[in-house]
């Protein structure tokens, strides 16, 4: 990292402490936020189509991944589209599909807990073989943005332009378009899987090259086969497959690494009612990452008499997972939130679903889900009022644990996804929980808690560990992080 970089991204950081050291429940602890304003890490240089700066830090919430330790991996989408410049690509540019490395070190010291952000690295993402990109004499304009700009032979980059596809359905993995919102690493820390809006696809990518080095073959009812740039239009011209912009919005992977768990936003269109992605019943795609198998799991997403989109999946253990379900309010959308909550499902018993059809078949194979934390409630408890609440809360990681006074609390952390538009939407901004494994017992949670599990030197160690225990005052038998839960 430049030393100027560095000098914007400090300067850009602020953090609040909440909370105090012990309680009995889940709890806030602390938050904090970035800019977005500043750069990236990339290197890149120039403007997209729209005039934006290829290397705006920007949002960083789609997606959150533990990467061991202090480090985790922080996802983007497929970049800044929520200011007009070109209608007739739903206003897409060809900024290249990331993800950026930040350490986010949450501490406790008299008697507080902090969270400190801090960008360590960017990464691109690009496909060692030949992608599909729109022709650039199309009616949707010259596509020379950045994605093209910086192809070179063996090096051809992703891009969240939506008019980069060519022939076939939307599981085309040649198509250069990607829309990533759900992010994993692999249990050797090596590789990085990724779900995607677009397609729906799973890739699995080089951790360190950003080169796609595998492609999850998906269930063909996931697919729409009359595609277009414009999300409305391909809605419409389709009655089987996923909504355009509501794909596989989560990821989760099991705590021993074999399996994940893709979960798509909204219903399909061959199992919506009352309207395309409209309806009670989401899907859940689990891939056995050695073999490719799949399978399909119903969700029910309704809360009361409402049905809500679902933005995260994380594994509590291998059967057991927690599911963020959100309203689309709060800042950013320029109202108050009404909804932001996370729910505990058990697929232990459940059922392939993959031949079956619509919302009425389905239903009866979705698991009853309980309520794992009201995350508006806790908010407004801690002084943050409704339209202050990030409208699209969507990231979603566990972190290591934290033992203080000889009790051990789990760490939980949400991450927001500001569209690119931090004048609206607010700065990136992180939510730091802890709770307990007698938290979990009291919510229901049948089958403990696990951590995500790495290898053996999969896990950075904290670069400054002997100083923050030092600072801290506290020695080992106050303060330690664990590599995974007890």
């Amino acid at each position: 990292m430049s030393m100027k970089s560095y000098r914007l991204l400090a300067s850009a950081i602020t953090a609040t402490v909440l909370g105090s050291s012990l309680h009995a429940s889940i709890a806030l602890v602390a938050t904090a936020s970035l800019s977005g304003t500043a750069s990236d890490l990339s290197g890149l240089t120039g403007n997209l189509e729209n005039g934006v700066a290829a290397n705006l830090l920007g949002g960083m919430g789609s997606g959150l991944a533990w990467a061991g330790g202090n480090t985790f991996l922080a996802l983007p989408d497929r970049g800044p589209n929520a200011t007009t410049w070109k209608s007739s690509v739903d206003d897409t540019t060809s900024y290249i599909p990331r993800f950026n490395t930040v350490t986010l070190d949450l501490s406790y010291t008299n008697g507080s807990y902090s969270l400190t952000p801090t960008l360590t690295g960017t990464t691109l993402l690009y496909s060692t073989t030949a992608l599909n990109y729109a022709s650039a004499s199309s009616t949707n304009g010259n596509i020379a943005g950045d994605a093209l700009l910086n192809n070179a032979a063996g090096k051809y980059y992703f891009s969240g332009r939506s008019d980069n596809y060519s022939t076939g359905n939307s599981l085309n993995s040649n198509n250069a378009r990607l829309d990533p919102e759900g992010i994993r690493v692999s249990k050797d820390g090596t590789k990085v899987y990724v779900s995607d809006e677009y397609g729906p696809y799973v890739y699995e990518f080089d951790r360190s090259t950003g080169a796609r080095t595998h492609t999850f073959n998906l269930p063909t009812n996931l697919a729409v086969t009359n595609l277009s740039p414009l999300s409305n239009t391909e809605i419409s011209n389709n009655t089987v497959g996923r909504i355009a912009n509501k794909g596989m919005e989560g990821l989760a992977i099991t705590p021993d690494g074999t399996k994940l768990y893709g979960f798509m936003q909204s219903p399909l269109e061959q199992d919506s009612t009352g309207g395309a992605g409209k309806g009670s019943i989401n899907r859940v795609v689990t891939i056995d990452i050695a073999t490719g198998a799949t399978t399909e799991l119903a969700y029910n997403n309704k809360v009361g008499t409402k049905t809500y989109n679902s933005s995260e999946m994380l594994a509590i253990n291998d059967h057991q997972f927690l599911v963020l379900e959100r309203d689309g309010s709060g800042l950013g959308n320029g109202d108050s939130t009404a909804f932001k909550s996370i729910y505990m499902v058990d697929y232990s018993s459940a059922s392939d679903i993959t031949s079956l059809s619509g919302e009425t078949t389905i239903a009866t194979y979705a698991p009853s889900k309980s309520l794992f934390l009201d995350l508006k409630s806790v908010l407004n408890s801690n002084g943050i009022t409704d339209a202050n609440i990030p409208a699209k809360l969507e990231g979603m990681a566990f972190g290591s644990d934290i033992e203080v006074n000889g009790t051990t609390f789990h760490t939980l952390l949400v991450a927001n996804d500001n569209d690119f538009v931090q004048g609206v939407a607010g700065d990136n901004k992180w939510f730091a929980f802890t709770f307990t494994n007698a938290d979990l017992t009291t919510l229901g949670v049948t089958g403990g808690f696990t951590n995500q599990q790495f290898t053996s030197g999969a896990i950075p160690e904290p670069s400054s560990y002997a100083a923050i225990v030092g600072a801290l005052g506290l020695g080992l038998a106050a303060y330690r992080r664990r590599r995974s839960a007890c």
